[in-house]
């Protein structure tokens, strides 16, 4: 019997694929590669002009990837190796299902906390407090940097950015420098934590640093933050802003349990990576278990309140109704597609063989510490995502001094500009006409003083 299940199995199941090792084509100097380039630099100018277009960045990039691949199949036909472009494909794309499921279940506990009113209720206690303008500046900028190692450095930064805004009105210089001051700190926090950046995610993913590793970076993140802070501070006027009415308390109730099960879920992921080598998308996705389980405890709590006040399902005025699943309806969709055009196509453009010769000439002529601040001023133009897949998918030899380097510089390097980073461009959005490209150019400057801070002090702690 036990014979016959086996053979069940062989009949039905498919089995894998085992590919044989077969050198990739060099298509660097050919039609098909720089066709390649064309594409991803055609896409990636839509991308920077989403503002101007209305076009969402994931589109061009999701059309790129496609191109891209299609190409290297055509070509991989011709030369017989189409198994190589499956096997290619393969693992580029599982790189970004691990990435997309930890995010997915990250922002799904965002959301859930901004529903129940965890970061509303922030955002008043702040401005009930009567601060002045430069208290403001040092308060918003110390919590962005201290709250974007957990929460992330984009939703920091909005959050912190509708405090100003609020207590600001009709100041339209504090305004800038304090958003200036907000996306310095965010991404700086976000420098030295796994949950962070996106690039930090990618590195812990990867595996080049383990979890405690990042940690060394503290103090020079530290320092990339406080080095234009205390120049920055000089331009904001003395005073208080005018008092703002705010509503009493906004938090919902489970606001604080999930609050506690967002950082539970963080330790499950951490700790299953740690001690038993499990990636930690899936200690992500068991926390995720931990919100519908609490979900469903609501959802009841709900059902008997419905029957006792005898309102109709889903009424706004219950205070347990919660959904799970329109929180993760309400996650970033167009930024998790814009991360698997961003993976793809570089992945493309690395079995054409450009990374390769990139990381010759970076990492062979320059050598490690010049092509890894580099990298951190390329950031700022062209966006950390990319940058950072693509130092990991050449794999440079370099010893974890220059892993962390690279780290730092690529998560701090964004806030040079203020589209270097999807905390600097959200920012432009909320806080429109009054924090630009050109109020943040003016201070790039200070900016770089603490970026180039920052290495040395990392290079004089940790070399």
């Amino acid at each position: 019997m036990k014979q016959c299940y086996v053979l069940f199995l062989m009949l039905f199941l498919p089995l894998p694929i085992k590919a044989e090792a077969v050198e990739p084509l060099d298509l660097t100097f050919t039609w098909v590669g720089y066709s390649g380039l064309i594409i991803f630099a055609l896409a990636y100018i839509l991308v920077i002009l989403e503002e101007k277009l209305g076009l969402r960045k994931s589109k061009p990039v999701l059309i790129a990837a496609g191109m891209i691949w299609i190409l290297l199949g055509i070509v991989y036909r011709q030369h017989g190796q189409s198994q190589q472009i499956e096997v290619s494909i393969r693992h580029n794309f599982l790189e970004y299902t691990e990435l997309f499921f930890f995010l997915l279940v990250a922002m799904t506990y965002i959301n859930a906390m901004l529903e129940r009113g965890v970061f509303a209720e922030l955002r008043n206690w702040l401005i009930n407090k009567g601060f002045s303008y430069r208290a403001l500046f040092w308060v918003t900028g110390i919590l962005s940097f201290c709250i974007s190692p957990i929460a992330d450095n984009l939703t920091t930064a909005l959050i912190m950015c509708a405090v100003v805004m609020a207590v600001g009105e009709g100041h339209r210089q504090f305004i800038g420098i304090a958003c200036i001051n907000i996306v310095v700190a965010a991404n700086a926090g976000g420098a030295f934590s796994p949950f962070g950046d996106i690039t930090t995610l990618m590195v812990w993913q990867k595996g080049v640093i383990e979890f405690t590793g990042f940690f060394d970076l503290f103090i020079p993140s530290l320092v990339n933050y406080l080095v234009p802070a205390l120049i920055m501070q000089f331009a904001i006027a003395k005073g208080c802003p005018m008092a703002v009415a705010t509503q009493g308390t906004v938090l919902k109730y489970g606001g604080s349990v999930i609050v506690i099960l967002f950082l539970v879920t963080i330790l499950t992921a951490v700790s299953l990576h740690n001690y038993l080598n499990i990636p930690p998308v899936f200690g992500m996705m068991m926390g995720l278990g931990y919100l519908k389980i609490y979900g469903f405890y609501l959802n009841h709590k709900s059902n008997m309140w419905t029957q006792k006040m005898e309102n109709p399902p889903g009424s706004e005025d219950d205070p347990y109704n919660f959904d799970v699943f329109d929180k993760i309806a309400q996650s970033e969709w167009d930024t998790l597609f814009f991360f698997y055009g961003i993976i793809l196509a570089v992945g493309g453009l690395g079995l054409m063989g450009y990374l390769s010769l990139t990381s010759t000439y970076l990492y062979g002529e320059l050598g490690a510490t010049q092509a890894n601040i580099l990298i951190g001023v390329l950031s700022a133009i062209v966006d950390n995502i990319p940058v950072m897949f693509a130092v990991l998918t050449m794999e440079p030899d370099m010893p974890r001094l220059q892993w962390q380097l690279v780290t730092l510089t690529a998560g701090v390097g964004g806030s040079l500009l203020s589209i270097g980073s999807a905390a600097g461009v959200a920012l432009m959005g909320q806080a429109r006409g009054q924090y630009t490209f050109y109020s943040h150019l003016k201070w790039t400057p200070v900016i770089a003083l603490g970026y180039g801070a920052s290495i040395y002090v990392h290079f004089w702690l940790n070399g």
